[in-house]
């Protein structure tokens, strides 16, 4: 999540963030090729609001299902964009991809799923107390956050773990929360959640299932290097550092009008038209531009790789609230 600054210069050190996915090229061959569990997520059924297991993935009004194609630009845009390129890679890059390892795994569970015990470490006293539907055989994500998320068929409600483990009894974990898919996903002012803006992983993930019917229809999760101590709505938790020009965790980015789309095709494609429409979500302190997606074996590395001649200077800050602070 948040390290001590030592120990977060020392995370940067080795090439990976403190909350977000590894940053790792999808090329590198895995042992994780024998672990059909992490890439075998459920496809969605086709309609106007993104489904998972039967369940709608949030309300259509919800801010992660809300187009911002013609929402106002941000007075200071051009600013942030500067700041975020100050600070790191300048490019796109598609943190997931067709091996196990590459990307943040999700699954459903049954309604009769039974409940599992869940103890909580680091961020305790900002987790749900449950209770939780997670079975034991759920996949864990790979690198250093292992983020768990499982959506519970019939209840419709959304677990996710941060840092967990399996044990003896049930999981650890350094934080948890549940969401209900139906409603709101604000967390309390100020709490986390299993991600550092205190926003749920799941609705912004890129998934093969609505790629391969041709059309994301919500926002994307991105990390930046270097992010702001604060925060803008629906996000509730700060990020890293008093630098007003930098992204705040939630903070609305999208593809601009001016950038020519027609060159791309494929999986691609279908990624940046979403990006125009619905755009990306500031949801951690990571490696820039680096956008969050579930493992599946159907992807295309070498038609994702095109992702990398998408510049940050082709984006522009959307203006959707106030920055607010603890």
């Amino acid at each position: 999540m948040r390290p001590a600054p030592l120990a977060f210069a020392l995370v940067f050190a080795l090439g990976a963030s403190c909350r977000c996915t590894r940053s790792v090229s999808r090329r590198v061959a895995s042992a994780a090729r024998g672990d059909p569990a992490a890439v075998a997520t459920p496809d969605e059924p086709g309609g106007d609001v993104p489904t998972i297991g039967g369940c709608a993935v949030l309300p259509p009004d919800d801010p992660w299902n809300t187009d911002v194609s013609n929402a106002p630009l941000h007075p200071r845009s051009d600013t942030i964009i500067a700041n975020i390129a100050a600070h790191g890679p300048s490019r796109l890059h598609a943190d997931f991809g067709s091996l196990a390892r590459y990307g943040i795994p999700y699954r459903t569970a049954p309604r009769t799923q039974e409940e599992v015990a869940v103890t909580f470490d680091e961020y305790g006293d900002e987790s749900d107390p449950g209770p939780y539907f997670i079975p034991l055989d759920s996949p864990i994500e790979h690198g250093r956050d292992h983020h768990v998320i499982v959506v519970q068929q019939g209840t419709c409600k959304l677990f996710e773990l941060y840092h967990a483990r399996r044990t003896p009894t049930g999981w650890r974990a350094g934080s948890g929360a549940v969401f209900d898919l139906d409603g709101s996903t604000r967390r309390p002012r100020g709490w986390t959640s299993t991600d550092q803006a205190g926003l749920p992983i799941l609705p912004g993930l890129a998934r093969y299932g609505e790629v391969g019917r041709g059309a994301i229809r919500h926002a994307l999760r991105v990390t930046f290097d270097h992010t702001h101590a604060g925060w803008i709505a629906p996000a509730d938790h700060p990020g890293g550092t008093g630098d007003t020009d930098a992204p705040p965790m939630g903070m609305r980015l999208r593809l601009k009008r001016s950038f020519d789309v027609s060159r791309f095709q494929g999986q691609t494609r279908v990624i940046l038209e979403a990006l125009r429409r619905y755009g990306l979500m500031t949801a951690d302190t990571g490696t820039n531009w680096y956008i969050s997606g579930a493992p599946d074996p159907r992807w295309d590395p070498d038609d994702l790789d095109a992702l990398a001649e998408v510049p940050g200077s082709a984006f522009e800050v959307v203006d959707t609230g106030p920055v607010e602070h603890r």
